[in-house]
């Protein structure tokens, strides 16, 4: 283990707290109407709807609201952590019964 001293850990600790409070003061106020923190799905999916694209399918469950289609994601996301997590640490747990 590297033993750091307390004039370091300050250091990166400012260094941690620029990083994360600089975007929110870049662009306080600022939203999704303006441009600011759109993802490539918005992007993606007004390019697809201006170029006259037809889908050939359409979905089985459409969720009832965004909340309830964020929450879907979220799910997904723990399971695939969850199992992800799982195998890391059975490697792990085999490496060191070894």
């Amino acid at each position: 283990m590297v033993k750091m001293d307390n004039k370091t850990i300050v250091i990166l600790l400012i260094i941690v707290i620029i990083i994360v409070i600089l975007p929110f003061a870049l662009h306080n106020g600022k939203g999704e109407d303006e441009g600011y923190f759109g993802g490539s799905d918005d992007s993606a999916s007004e390019i697809i709807e201006t170029s006259g694209f037809q889908p050939w399918f359409s979905s089985i469950w459409e969720p009832p609201s965004a909340e309830i289609e964020s929450l879907v994601f979220a799910v997904q996301a723990a399971i695939g952590a969850l199992i992800i997590g799982f195998i890391f640490g059975y490697w792990r747990g085999q490496s060191k019964k070894d």
